[in-house]
C-alpha cells in the first residue's frame, strides 16, 4: 500500500467561471509540480475535457478521473466521477438531454471553450453550463451509480449551491459515496453541527478555478495504486484502503 494525493474537483477553461489559464496542459503541469497523483476534471455540467487531460497526464504519471460538477434541479452542486470513456460518454448524453437550452452570455458569465492538447480553441459550448439540470438530485445519483460512477455532493457546507444551503440538510436517504466539505472546514466541527449524519466519509478538494488553487487543498488516500477502482475501495474502507487525511 502507498499514499496518494488526490484533488478531485478541478475546473478548466470550459467552465464559464474557470480562468483562461486553466488549460489542459497547464493543469497537468501544475498538478505534477505540486505532487498531486490523481486529479478529477469536473467542469460545470460537462465531461468534455476529460479525455484530452488524461492523454496529457499519462506521460507525467498522473491519473485522471473523468467527471462533472453537476448542478441539480435544486441548484445543489454534486461531483459525478467516472473511470471509462463509455461511462463518460453516456453521462454526457444524460447531461445534454437535461441541460436547459438557455444560451451563454460570455460577457456576463465567461467563455465556455473546448480546447485541444495544444491549447487551441476548437469550439464554444452554447448552452449556459452553470444552469441547473431539469432533473433532481435523486435521479442524478441513480444515473451516476447505474453507470458505475461515484456520487459526491460538493462543498456541502458552503453558503451557496450546496445541499445544506439549498435543502437545509443532507437527505438521510441519499446514496452518496462521500461528502466534500469546504477546504477551511474543521471536520469535527462539521460533524458536531450535523450530528444526524452517521459516520459519513468526508473529503476535501481544491475546487480550483485558477492555477494557484490547484492542489492547494487535497485528500490523501492509502491505496495499492492510483486508480478509480482503488479510490472506490478507499472510500468504502475496503481491503486496507482508506481515506487518510486532508
Amino acid at each position: 500500500m502507498q499514499t496518494y494525493r488526490a484533488d478531485l474537483h478541478i475546473h478548466t477553461v470550459l467552465s464559464p467561471c474557470g480562468d483562461l489559464d486553466m488549460s489542459p496542459r497547464n493543469i497537468v503541469e501544475t498538478a505534477k509540480a505540486r505532487n498531486i497523483d490523481i486529479i478529477a476534471i469536473t467542469d460545470h455540467n460537462s465531461t468534455l475535457h476529460g479525455p484530452v487531460i488524461r492523454k496529457l497526464a499519462k506521460p507525467l504519471g498522473i491519473s485522471v478521473i473523468y467527471g462533472a460538477e453537476v448542478t441539480t434541479r435544486e441548484e445543489a452542486h454534486c461531483l459525478c466521477l467516472f473511470d471509462t470513456d463509455e461511462q463518460r460518454e453516456k453521462f454526457q448524453e444524460y447531461i445534454n438531454l437535461n441541460l436547459p437550452s438557455f444560451p451563454n452570455d460570455p460577457q456576463r458569465f465567461g467563455y465556455q471553450v473546448v480546447v485541444n492538447e495544444d491549447d487551441e480553441i476548437l469550439y464554444e459550448i452554447e448552452p449556459l453550463l452553470i444552469n441547473g439540470l431539469s432533473v433532481g438530485i435523486n435521479d442524478i445519483e441513480k444515473t451516476v451509480h447505474g453507470l458505475g460512477g461515484l456520487f459526491i455532493p460538493a462543498h456541502v457546507d458552503r453558503p451557496r449551491y450546496s445541499l445544506i444551503s439549498q435543502l437545509g440538510f443532507v437527505p438521510p436517504d441519499l446514496n452518496y459515496d462521500a461528502l466534500e466539505i469546504f477546504g477551511k472546514t474543521n471536520p469535527a466541527n462539521f460533524l458536531s453541527a450535523n450530528s444526524y449524519l452517521k459516520n459519513p466519509v468526508l473529503i476535501k478538494n481544491s475546487d480550483a478555478h485558477f492555477l494557484e488553487q490547484l492542489g492547494e487543498t487535497f485528500t490523501t488516500y492509502r491505496m495499492a495504486e492510483p486508480t478509480f477502482d482503488e479510490l472506490v475501495k478507499a472510500l468504502k474502507g475496503e481491503d486496507g484502503r482508506q481515506v487518510l487525511s486532508f
